[in-house]
This record gives structure tokens, C-alpha cells and sequence, in this order.
């Protein structure tokens, strides 16, 4: 497998473009399942699970191609298949939210149980029980969810924990439901708010998306529609935290500064100055970042997709930090890779105490996640010497030309097999 290379120490100055957000983006693909007609999506970012919905949408019988320059093209006027092979929901999470789309279309879906990275148990009980109180019958035997109705029909879904997935889920589900759906205890994310944008320029009628109440009349039909893909604000707060571990002055644009006020104001508590405009931030360190704690939340608390790559920047940071991990019980296991570069964390359940050292140092890491990734990349940023990181399959995921995107800033970082020298690629 190929590996990231990386040599730390070099000052990030420049500017970077965000591309479209990984997680409303998936959201917004397995909605499109709702139209009949062509929809046109735009500044879809080219990453491994854009990719892998693309081929699911494709095993439902969906038309979907991709163009380039971040377009694609999506009919669902038939969908000629009606089951979700298990070997493209292993990959990824969020294609187990083709069911209830499937089922609204066709009164019956078969999915099989979902995958991706592994963070910790991430239940798709909210899913099943909001479908269910929707009058389907479900049947979960043998890895497969199986869902079928002859009409969804409006109902009061109350949900225990207010999760991005299952109210996006759930309110894809409720479009074409017979009458008024209500979801309570809502997820406010941005990606809930961007899929509801999306479902109500295709002739949803919905209302209180970002709210923890949201309201769904259904319809009898949804239409295909143009829609551009919102900024990634995960991808905005791993560069700005690029920007703080290497003591640099970076650019990024195409950004909502309602999405990434929750870290921003962390990063200020941790020294960073940031300037703030209609689209674009610029984030600047003059020094080491001070200790700051961390709980994660559901927006507009700070984001768990986040807390790995501020854990590398509080490991170089003057002080004592805690991370507590209220999302994911399972999101630390970046921890031991981190203390290889020499960083000081206790990690006690879904707590992390972070002891801030003055430098780490390089080392072979392995990422074995995403946002675990993510981590790794800042903090062999941050660090004396070279660093290789395994598993950059994880990173693909979710960044798109991260490589690309961190040279054109300065960064000395580079992909090589796993059989060839690195020196080869450090340039």
C-alpha cells in the first residue's frame, strides 16, 4: 500500500480552496434517489466515498455519471434494483442511507449493515425505529435490513440522541410520506440544513432544518434539480489547524462562517488569530498554541470530526489539555500513533488528557481513520524529521487532493509505494 511522507518543519503560508463537503455531499446523493428527472450536482469533491455512493447509486439501476470539474449526474427516474450490495456498504456508512429513499420509491429496500471507519459503535437503530414509525415493516437477519411498505405515512419521530445520519435520514425518508412527519430532538448540523436545501429545491416542503424541530409535509413527487455542493467545513478546520502547528499564515477560502465558528473560537483560545470574512478565514500563529479543552457536541457544539486533528495541535501546545469525546466512543485510537511522535496523552475512556510537549519527532505511523489521518498529516507537520503515514487510504476518503493542496502551501510531502525509498519523494 502507498504511504504519505511528510517532513516536518516547514511554515505554511498560502492559500487554500475548500472543496464540497464530503458529508452533506453523500446526503445529498442518496436524496437524489427521490427525483424523477435529471439532477445535476456541482463542485462534487473527486474522493473515495463520492466515488463509492456513485457505484451504489449505479447497483440501484441509477443513471450516474461523472463529468469532471466536480459535476455529476444523477437520474433516478427508474430504479431498476431495490438491494444495496453488502460489498459497497461495508465501505462506508453512509450509503446505508439509500434505504429509506429506495423504500419511499419502491415499497421495499434491502441494505446491508453498514461499515466505514471504525470509531466506535454507531447504531442505525435511530434509522430503523424513525422508518419504522413511518409504517414500514423492517426485518434486520442474517447483515441485511429489510424495509418494506406499501405507503410511508407522516408520523411523531422523537429522536433519543440528535444525530446528523438518522435526521437526515428520516426527513430524505419523510418527502414522499403520506402527510405531516415531525422530528424531535433534530440534529442541527449544516449537512442537515444543506440536504434540506437540496429536498426543497426538488418540491419538498420542509421546515425547521437546523433546528432541533423539523417538519416534513409529503409530497406525491420529487423532480431532478441543479444544486451545488456546500464548502467541507472539516477540510477548512484541518488546514487551520495546519496552519497553527506549523506557525504559519494560511488562506482558506470557500467557507460559511456560521459552519466553523464552533472551532474557530477554540483555535482563538489556543492563540490563533483569525480573520473572518463572507467566505474566506485566515488563520495565523506567532508562536506555540496554548492549552485549551475540548468536548465534543452535536452542532453547534465542536465537531467530533475534528477532535483528532486538534489533539495533534494540542499535543505541541504549552499547558494541559482535555479531550472529552461525547460522539464516539472508539475516537481515540490515533492516541498510541501520536505518542510514537513523542506526544504526552492519558486517554481513559472518552476522556484524553494531553500533557503539551515542545516538539514531536517523526515516526512510521498508521492511520486508522479518517479524521485519525488527519491527525496524523498536522502532526508530522509539526514535527522534527520525517514521518511516513500508512493507511492513506482512510485520508483519500474524505480529502480530496490533500497532497496537492498542502505543496501548493509549502508543505515537503509526498505519496510513494510502499516499496520505494521515501527519500525520493520529499521535495
Amino acid at each position: 500500500m502507498d504511504k504519505l511522507v511528510l517532513t516536518g518543519g516547514a511554515r505554511l503560508d498560502g492559500t487554500v480552496v475548500t472543496s464540497g463537503s464530503k458529508n452533506g455531499t453523500l446526503a445529498i446523493m442518496a436524496g437524489a434517489l427521490l427525483g424523477k428527472g435529471e439532477t445535476i450536482l456541482k463542485n462534487v469533491p473527486s474522493i473515495g466515498d463520492c466515488r463509492t455512493m456513485m457505484d451504489m447509486l449505479r447497483a440501484l439501476g441509477v443513471k450516474c455519471e461523472e463529468e469532471g470539474n466536480g459535476v455529476v449526474r444523477i437520474d433516478a427516474t427508474e430504479i431498476s434494483a431495490t438491494e444495496a450490495p453488502y460489498e459497497l456498504v461495508k465501505r462506508m456508512r453512509a450509503s446505508f442511507c439509500v434505504l429509506g429513499p429506495v423504500l419511499a420509491r419502491k415499497g421495499y429496500a434491502k441494505v446491508a449493515m453498514p461499515g466505514g471507519c471504525d470509531i466506535g459503535a454507531r447504531p442505525i437503530d435511530f434509522h430503523v425505529k424513525g422508518i419504522q414509525t413511518l409504517g414500514a415493516y423492517v426485518n434486520i437477519d442474517h447483515g441485511f435490513v429489510e424495509a418494506e411498505c406499501e405507503q410511508l405515512k407522516g408520523a411523531q419521530v422523537y429522536l433519543n440522541f440528535p444525530s446528523a445520519g438518522a435526521t437526515q435520514h428520516i426527513m430524505s425518508s419523510a418527502c414522499l410520506a403520506e402527510g405531516v412527519t415531525t422530528i424531535h430532538n433534530a440534529a442541527a448540523e449544516p449537512e442537515v440544513t444543506q440536504l434540506a436545501e437540496f429536498l426543497t429545491k426538488m418540491g419538498a416542503r420542509i421546515e425547521g432544518a437546523g433546528t432541533s424541530t423539523v417538519r416534513v409535509e409529503g409530497v406525491g413527487e420529487l423532480h431532478g434539480v441543479e444544486f451545488d455542493m456546500p464548502p467541507d467545513r472539516m477540510e477548512a478546520g484541518t488546514f487551520a489547524v495546519a496552519a497553527v502547528v506549523t506557525m504559519g499564515d494560511v488562506r482558506i477560502e470557500r467557507i460559511r462562517p456560521d459552519d466553523v465558528e464552533p472551532f474557530a473560537l477554540k483555535l482563538r483560545e489556543s492563540g490563533a488569530i483569525i480573520e473572518m470574512t463572507e467566505n474566506t478565514m485566515r488563520v495565523r500563529a506567532n508562536s506555540r498554541p496554548m492549552a485549551t479543552d475540548i468536548m465534543t457536541m452535536p452542532h453547534p457544539g465542536f465537531p467530533t470530526d475534528l477532535q483528532q486533528p486538534f489533539a495533534a495541535m494540542l499535543a505541541i501546545a504549552d499547558g494541559t489539555s482535555v479531550i472529552t469525546e461525547n460522539v464516539y466512543e472508539r475516537r481515540f485510537r490515533y492516541v498510541n500513533e501520536l505518542t510514537r511522535m513523542g506526544a504526552d496523552i492519558k486517554q481513559d475512556g472518552r476522556t484524553a488528557v494531553i500533557n503539551g510537549v515542545p516538539k514531536l519527532t517523526g515516526a512510521q505511523t498508521t492511520a486508522s481513520d479518517l479524521r485519525a489521518g488527519a491527525a496524523l498529516v498536522c502532526a508530522a507537520l509539526a514535527a522534527e524529521g520525517q514521518s511516513e503515514i500508512s493507511g492513506i487510504e482512510h485520508i483519500e476518503r474524505g480529502y480530496e487532493k490533500m497532497v496537492d493542496k498542502l505543496k501548493s502551501i509549502g508543505a515537503q510531502v509526498g505519496v510513494v509505494p510502499d516499496e520505494q525509498e521515501k527519500e525520493a519523494v520529499c521535495v
